[in-house]
């Protein structure tokens, strides 16, 4: 995998299910039964990236929200489980889509180059 793609690529795929906000929102404040400690693994179908990246993350109150500087990042959970994000770094960026049910999730990712794209699961943890 090229040494470029691989920040963005974990970004995207942190960002799928994700991350401590630094400061609470009111959606933050609010709980999603998508809350908690979820284990995300990503594949690469298509393009030369890493064939496949394990992932720890975290949602809070439905909200997708980075805890990293490096990368931007906008995106959220639906009561119904549906989840889109989009990441962005240095130029570049990627978006995931996909679907939660109960304590498990899967979709599907892309870079925005179209040069990399493949699927994601998720397991929730705890």
């Amino acid at each position: 995998m090229s040494h470029l793609l691989r920040p963005i690529l974990a970004a995207s795929f942190a960002a799928l299910l994700v991350a401590l906000p630094s400061a609470p929102s009111d959606a933050a404040r609010r709980s999603s039964a998508y809350d908690g400690q979820w284990s995300v693994v990503i594949y690469t179908t298509y393009g030369d990236c890493d064939r496949s990246l394990r992932y720890s993350l975290q949602i809070i109150g439905g909200q997708i929200v980075s805890a990293q500087q490096n990368y931007q990042l906008a995106g959220a959970v639906a009561a119904n489980g549906s989840i889109r994000v989009t990441v962005a770094e240095a130029g570049r960026s990627a978006s995931g889509s996909g679907r939660l049910v109960g304590n498990n999730g899967s979709g599907q990712w892309r870079t925005s180059t179209g040069q990399c794209a493949g699927q994601w699961t998720a397991v929730r943890r705890g």
